[in-house]
Order: structure tokens, then C-alpha cells, then sequence
């Protein structure tokens, strides 16, 4: 896996590099050789510098640029300077770099690439005046753009921005940052590369999940075992007025084709005759109902969960009064992982931090942003604003694993915090958060760790995706598709 640090991390861990003795100068003249490096250089070239240390970084490489017979300009966005930066564009007119101002007439047409050293990973809010219209002129140049260290407008933490430089290559400098990854990342970053500067992180960083991470995950299975081997697994969901049996269908089908043994669909009578159909691998469960909806039958419950290894409840179910009875039942007597979705979320966020710390079995909980928002009594802008943060707090609150989906999805039990870049644009559709659901019931069932079994749900679950969206394309793309590459993904990761 590799390292993320967060923007506070990065600026501690800079400083005490720093203090140990290595020159904030020689720091920046490692990142301009890093990005140097990194780049096929395709003259003339533009170098928008800002004010900060990330401008510094920009007159710094501008200065190796010259020096390698490269053509460039440098455009200045101000008079102030950090003291490493300072020294570098002294070194840039002692060199006779050319160096111009910015100002509102600005263009870079003519430029075959522009680097962007406006804003570090330190910019919050809302980017206003010039350097509004230089990003804008930045983007509207039609060059290849590079961006050191974070694209300027782009939050460093939570990957949000109101508005920012689009690049072709990001280079991060001394780490990836969290807002390289989520929310409106990937719409921002063409591609991204990390250059390391010989800074070690002072505080435990986050972790990027790589595809290698998860080779051998499912070693073969030996003949001489049998379905009870891999694991029963419970589907509590679906309702009339709620689409419950596709949903519940994808659910299955995603939990059959990640390896459980058993999967046990309970579903409300009303619903099961749709059910039948699509349901042919996996036993079928009625459940007592009124009028479509789940009812709590506490014979029927035992019944279902008796022998049972992970119990997935909410895709679709409704929020009644039978559906709190269900969940509050399983939580108190369930032993198991319990992984609540979708409506199940919405019930829990009702229920007290300690109610759902002393659950029976361990929790996992698979929110969307706005479900995640509703659980901890805030708002989704707050959620997008600090979506790690939030996360890890109510995770190691109330002792479960969560699992904050998104284009970058964050996995974390208050204490571990790895991100899943895996996934695209097409999985934006009805059911992809239920496929989840399933795989996630399944790994569950036959793993030692639920942290472990979420970071492999996720992966497998937005690796299929991709593959879907290459198979289909991003408008058309069903959940269905994303089931049906499952069984790519996880041969991809057994023993060859």
C-alpha cells in the first residue's frame, strides 16, 4: 500500500525534516528535479508561479528548464515570496530566465505546456480576483498542463473545489494528499505521480490500496470441502414500494459470485413470487409482512440467522415500525457481522452511539454521502468538506467498521484508514451500492478481519465496475453489468 498523507501530517512531517537538517531549499530543489523528471517536456513552456512555497517550487524548476536548453517563461502572480522561493527567482534573473506578470489580459495560447505552481496543498475556499482569471486562462490554453504537487483550487484534504486547474499530470511532491483521490479528484487529474523527497511522515499516515495488495486474497479451494465450508450469509431486504427484489436479486447474485457457501434471501412474502425468477442459486426466505413491508416475527428471525455467518439488512426494506424491530433484534442477538445498508442506515441513525456500541456482533456500515450525513445528524457539504475525518471519528465512536463510498471510496475502523481508488463514473446507477452489499456479505463470512474483508469488497467491487464500463460504456452501464465481472476480478487474484 502506499502512503497518504494529510495536508496537517504533510506539514509536520516537512518541518521535522527540516529540524533534522535537510534545507527547506534542497526540499524544493528535490521536488523541481522530481517534476522535471517526470514530464516529457514539449516546448514552449509556461510556469505560473504563486506566492507560497509551491511557487518556489515553479521558479525552481524554471530555472532547470533554462538550463536544459528547454524554452520557458515564467508568469508571476504577485511580488511575495517564501524565503526558498525568494532565493529561487533571484536564481532565475541571475540565469536570464524570461519572466513576466500575470494580469487580466493573460494568455497562454501559443504554449504547448503550462506548469501550475499557483496553490499548494494549503489553499482552502473559494479561488477569487486574478488568479480566478489565470485558472481559467490555464485551462482554456489547450496545452498540456502539469500541476506540482496538488491542482491549484483543489482542497489537499478533501478533494473539493469550486473551481481549479484540470491537468494532464499531477505531481504530488513528499506524498499523495487525500484530495488527490476523492470527490472531484478524478474529475481534475488526468493522471498522477508521486515524488519523494525524503520526507517520512511523523504521524501514521493513511494508506492507498494497489491492485498487488490484494494478489492471493482466495487461495484455492480444496476439493475435499463442501458449501457450509465458505460460509451462510443473510440478505434481509427489500419492501413493494421499494424495488426490493432487483435490488435483492443483484445483492444475491454479487454474494454467490464472491464465493459464499449459502445465501439465505428473506424478503417479504408480497415480494417473493417476483423474486423467484432471479433468485435460482440462493434459498429463499418469506417474510411475515403488512402490506409488502417487513414484520418482526421473532421465530422467523432465529430461524434465519441460525448458523448464519454475516447478516447484510436494509437494501430496499423500508423504515417501519417491523423493520426497527428487525434490526434492534439482530443487534442485541446477533453474533455475527452485521453489514447495515441503505434504509437499515437510515434506521440506525435514529439509535444512540451506545446502542450501536454494544452490538451483539461486529458492524459494518456502507454509507453514501448523504446516507453518512443522515447517521451522524450533519450535512452533506460537511461530509464532502471532511470525509476522512468524519469517518475515522464515528467509526472509532461507536466500534464499527465504515465504509464511505464515492468516487474514492474510504474505509476505516477509527484507527486503520485505507482509500479504494477503484471504481468509474458508470457505476453511478441504481443498485451498484446493493452489489457492494453482497460482496461484502460474502468476504465477510470467510474472513478473520471485517476491516480487511471491507478493503477487499471494495476493490473487487469498483475493479469490476471498470470493467463493466470498458464492456458496456458509462451511460449504459447497469448494475447487473458490474455483477457479471465479478468473476474476472477475483480470478485475477488467485494463485495462478
Amino acid at each position: 500500500m502506499i502512503d497518504i498523507l494529510s495536508v496537517d501530517n504533510m506539514r509536520k512531517s516537512d518541518a521535522h525534516t527540516i529540524e533534522q537538517g535537510v534545507p527547506g531549499r534542497e526540499l524544493m530543489r528535490r521536488a523541481a528535479e522530481g517534476v522535471f523528471g517526470a514530464v516529457s517536456w514539449i516546448p514552449p513552456v509556461a510556469v505560473v508561479c504563486g506566492s507560497g512555497n509551491n511557487g518556489g517550487d515553479g521558479y525552481c524548476l524554471a530555472q532547470i528548464l533554462h538550463s536544459q536548453g528547454i524554452e520557458c517563461t515564467v508568469f508571476m502572480l504577485g511580488d511575495r515570496f517564501s524565503a526558498d522561493g525568494r532565493y529561487y527567482y533571484e536564481q532565475c534573473l541571475a540565469d536570464g530566465v524570461n519572466i513576466a506578470r500575470c494580469d487580466r489580459l493573460t494568455t497562454f495560447k501559443g504554449y504547448a505546456t503550462v506548469v501550475d505552481c499557483i496553490f499548494g496543498t494549503g489553499f482552502r475556499g473559494a479561488v477569487t480576483g486574478l488568479e480566478r482569471e489565470i485558472i481559467a486562462a490555464v485551462n482554456e490554453s489547450g496545452a498540456y498542463t502539469v500541476s506540482v504537487d496538488i491542482n491549484s483550487g483543489l482542497n489537499g484534504d478533501s478533494g473539493m473545489a469550486e473551481m481549479c486547474v484540470k491537468s494532464d499530470i499531477t505531481v504530488a511532491v513528499g506524498g499523495f494528499k487525500p484530495g488527490h483521490f476523492l470527490n472531484m479528484a478524478k474529475d481534475s487529474i488526468g493522471s498522477k505521480v508521486n515524488c519523494d523527497i525524503g520526507i517520512k511522515p511523523v504521524e501514521r499516515p493513511y494508506r492507498l490500496a494497489e491492485p498487488t495488495d490484494f494478489a492471493g486474497s482466495f487461495a484455492r479451494r480444496p476439493n475435499f470441502s463442501n458449501k457450509g465450508t465458505y460460509g451462510y450469509i443473510a440478505l434481509i431486504g427489500g419492501s413493494f414500494c421499494y424495488s426490493g427484489a432487483i435490488r435483492l436479486a443483484y445483492m444475491a447474485n454479487a454474494a454467490m459470485r464472491s464465493g459464499a457457501g449459502v445465501v439465505k434471501v428473506a424478503a417479504p412474502r408480497e415480494i417473493c413470487r417476483q423474486l423467484m425468477p432471479s433468485i435460482l442459486e440462493s434459498t429463499l426466505y418469506p417474510l411475515t409482512d403488512i402490506e409488502g413491508t417487513a414484520a418482526f416475527n421473532q421465530a422467523e428471525i432465529d430461524g434465519l440467522i441460525r448458523n448464519v455467518k454475516t447478516v447484510a439488512f436494509g437494501m430496499g426494506i423500508g423504515v417501519s415500525d417491523g423493520t426497527r424491530e428487525i434490526l434492534a433484534y439482530l443487534m442485541q442477538n446477533f453474533g455475527g457481522t452485521l453489514v447495515i445498508d441503505a434504509d437499515g442506515l437510515n434506521i440506525l441513525s435514529a439509535m444512540d452511539d451506545e446502542s450501536i456500541k454494544s452490538a451483539a456482533g461486529r458492524l459494518v456500515l456502507t454509507p453514501h454521502v448523504k446516507e453518512f450525513a443522515r447517521l451522524i445528524d450533519s450535512d452533506v457539504d460537511a461530509v464532502l468538506a471532511n470525509p476522512i475525518g468524519l469517518a475515522r471519528e464515528y467509526a472509532g465512536r461507536c466500534g464499527a467498521v465504515v465504509l464511505l463510498k464515492g468516487p474514492t471510496t474510504v474505509i476505516t475502523d477509527g484507527d486503520r484508514t485505507v482509500l479504494v481508488d477503484a471504481g468509474c463514473a458508470g457505476m453511478a446507477t441504481a443498485g451498484s451500492g446493493d452489489v457492494l452489499s453482497g460482496i461484502m456479505a460474502a468476504v465477510c463470512a470467510y474472513s478473520d478481519d471485517n476491516f480487511d474483508a471491507a478493503v477487499l469488497a471494495a476493490y473487487i467491487n469498483g475493479r469490476a465496475g471498470e470493467y463493466a464500463e470498458r464492456a458496456v460504456n458509462p451511460v449504459s452501464m447497469i448494475a447487473s453489468d458490474t455483477v457479471a465481472q465479478i468473476p474476472r476480478v477475483i480470478g485475477e487474484l488467485m494463485p495462478r
